[in-house]
């Protein structure tokens, strides 16, 4: 994996890799010049990260993304965002959500509606934020979905 630039993001690009790869690269582990990189907390983030994806697979969604703060060199990132792509149809007919949510009851959820306050947050969160602490939104092409 390559190095934070000096703007503490990743240089532009997608980067794929393994669960294996994510927990021995950079983002786990921080640059080797870098003290207070909260290793502990990264990794459990990985770990349940991989339970959101292996549920996405499971039904299956292949093209995820994260990002957010998990993705730069901040030293304790509150939480994982993403998206992964998934077909415009499967999404509104809510036959991915019935799908996802068998595995998983009530986590896989957009409605605003459904977000609760956490302590110390001031924006409201989603189940799967409260559950996980990872946010992962549909984008379908052809409509403007996902994470801005």
């Amino acid at each position: 994996m390559v190095a934070f630039e000096s703007s503490g993001i990743l240089p532009p690009g997608d980067y794929p890799m393994t669960f294996k790869d994510l927990r021995e690269s950079i983002l786990v582990n921080g640059p080797a010049d870098m003290t207070g990189w909260d290793i502990n907390w990264r990794l459990y983030l990985a770990s349940q990260l991989e339970i959101v994806v292996t549920q996405l697979w499971t039904v299956g969604i292949s093209e995820i993304f994260i990002n957010g703060s998990f993705v730069e060199d901040k030293l304790h990132p509150n939480d994982i965002d993403g998206y992964f792509e998934t077909e415009l149809m499967r999404f509104a007919t809510g036959d991915l959500q019935r799908e996802l949510n068998s595995l998983d009851p009530g986590i896989w959820v957009w409605d605003p509606n459904s977000r609760k306050s956490y302590r110390g947050h001031t924006k409201a969160q989603l189940p799967m934020w409260h559950k996980y602490r990872i946010e992962l939104y549909p984008h379908c092409n052809g409509i403007y979905s996902g994470i801005l």
